[in-house]
């Protein structure tokens, strides 16, 4: 009978935990711990609304663990360091942690390694935990990884899963393991007004109502704008409290079109998960470059500001750029227009608004959001990288009668219908009132002639 400890990171739940499971086989006591981690802090990914949604995902935790008879350890700092620490407080003699796939995580994890190993410690990575097949699990014949998604998806749904596990019943933690206090969102400056909560028990609540009411239909209604009918579980799959395993489970389970495009959307988080496991580099460089010489910023200031504030004048592009400041969060629909918009129509460098993103997003995630960012600017793994989105066209289609704009763009409010996606046009009487907002930054078609002299295809 030993000492174990289970450290947290991007899995904060108790459900079809693995590390957790595995901890608790065979060890007398169990210390949870999590750390916040001094260099992600010291990176800048410690967004105001990550660690909103993170202080409620903690809180949640530790609650959980002390229905169970436990309680969380909190520690701050450098993560190595820490860990060794409560190890030797707690006497462990073993470690377990859920694989990531990012370079600084697997960086951390041989450091890690190391330190324990040094100590006559033990460290157990277990995989599956923030995936549903693991990197690397899946491979083509001449590649350590699929850089295309149609076949890896075919692969990837021939697999078979593990099972999901059951929360335990009881969670015994070593006396005198000293922790920090839980943080709490409402201490934190500069969060979104409008942030969803976080938490274990509130991603499986908002899972139940998906899967009885909404699912269904996902397969016609996801890229509804205005009627935002996709899941919102992304925050939740991001800070791991809901599991990908359990969500395929349960999915599959329900059967149909509608739960067979969702399962489709968690096969490409595990796609871009094993692209960036094996291509680390990939979320600062191109994966495929297209010797793209993109405008300068001192050049773009203006036009990247009016992208970032909502007031390019296209109102669909807009509006979502105003939902990510009031939500922290984007319809999937609008990211890619708000992307292309960036990359394309206004030729600016995709690390500026993959920036931009990380610092709003609750859900923002170094492998979905780098390498989304990269599919739409087309450096990345899209077959088609020479595709422009145009906003216009676009808003039509995904928000016929302009309600999602409506919505988000105060100034538009006043007008109706499908005129809504193209305010220019109107007559002086209805433009007076649409008020202050702007004439479009750029003519569609003179952002599609610079980009295509920049790719060489005019």
């Amino acid at each position: 009978m030993y000492v174990s400890i289970v450290l947290f990171t991007a899995d904060l739940r108790l459900h079809d935990h693995p590390p957790l499971r595995a901890a608790l086989d065979g060890a007398r006591e169990v210390v949870p711990l999590f750390v916040h981690d001094r260099g992600v802090t010291d990176a800048g990914f410690a967004a105001p609304n990550r660690l909103a949604f993170l202080a409620d995902c903690l809180r949640d935790l530790d609650a959980g663990l002390r229905e169970r008879g436990g309680r969380l350890v909190l520690r701050s700092g450098d993560v190595v360091t820490e860990v060794c620490r409560v190890a030797a407080e707690a006497e462990a003699d073993e470690v377990h942690l859920a694989a990531d796939v990012s370079a600084y995580a697997q960086a951390r994890e041989r450091r890690l390694r190391r330190a324990l190993e040094a100590d006559g410690r033990r460290l157990h990575v277990h995989d599956t935990v923030t995936c549903a097949v693991a990197p690397g699990t899946v491979t083509p014949a001449a590649s350590d990884h699929f850089a295309v998604f149609t076949p890896y998806f075919r692969t990837w749904s021939a697999q078979g899963l593990r099972g999901v596990l059951r929360a335990p019943r009881s969670v015994r933690v070593p006396e005198g393991i000293a922790s920090e206090g839980l943080p709490s969102r409402t201490a934190l400056p500069g969060v979104s007004r409008g942030l969803a909560a976080g938490g274990e028990t509130e991603g499986r609540v908002r899972l139940a109502a998906w899967l009885r009411t909404d699912v269904a239909a996902y397969a016609d209604r996801h890229d509804d704008l205005a009627g935002d009918a996709t899941s919102r579980l992304s925050p939740h799959l991001h800070f791991g409290t809901l599991s990908p395993v359990e969500l395929v489970h349960r999915a599959r389970g329900k059967g149909g079109p509608g739960t067979e495009a969702f399962v489709r959307q968690l096969a490409w988080r595990d796609f871009h998960r094993q692209v960036l496991a094996a291509r680390p580099a990939a979320a600062g460089a191109d994966y495929r470059t297209r010797h793209d010489r993109w405008r300068s910023l001192e050049t773009a200031r203006e036009d990247v500001e009016a992208w970032r504030e909502g007031r390019t004048g296209y109102p669909v592009v807009d509006a979502a750029m105003r939902q990510l400041r009031h939500e922290g969060w984007m319809h999937n629909r609008g990211r890619l227009l708000t992307a292309s918009f960036l990359t394309k129509t206004l030729y600016v460098d995709w690390r500026v608004g993959a920036r931009y993103f990380l610092e709003l997003l609750v859900d923002g995630d170094v492998a979905d959001n780098q390498l989304n960012w990269q599919w739409v600017a087309g450096t990345g793994t899209d077959t088609r990288p020479h595709r422009v989105l145009n906003p216009v066209t676009q808003g039509k289609r995904y928000d016929p009668d302009g309600t999602y704009v409506r919505r988000w763009v105060e100034e538009l409010r006043g007008v109706e219908g499908r005129a809504v996606h193209e305010p220019w046009k109107l007559r002086d009487p209805e433009r007076a009132v649409a008020g202050a907002y702007p004439d479009p930054i750029i003519e569609l078609a003179d952002g599609l002639a610079r980009f295509k002299r920049a790719r060489g295809r005019d």
